[in-house]
């Protein structure tokens, strides 16, 4: 049984990071916030399809510079 308060192992069990969704990632959405990262810092969200859009979309609103690309458990895993 899944405890749901508990996070998923990232690196075991990836899970897409729209709060509230445990389905599996498809795509990596790598974004920075200008105003308090350095230009070479970049933060990863990782998103099913269902909200890849949303999670982009959300970001860009920002002007945070935001890209997406396909998602491979088997790279993070080693």
């Amino acid at each position: 049984m899944t405890d749901l308060l508990t996070p998923p192992d990232a690196a075991h069990d990836p899970v897409c990071s729209r709060a509230g969704c445990r389905e599996r990632p498809t795509m990596r959405v790598t974004w920075r916030n200008p105003r308090i990262h350095a230009a070479d810092r970049r933060k990863v969200w990782l998103a099913c399809d269902a909200h890849v859009d949303y999670l982009r979309d959300f970001l860009a609103a920002r002007d945070f510079p935001v890209t997406t690309e396909p998602f491979s458990a088997t790279a993070v895993g080693g």
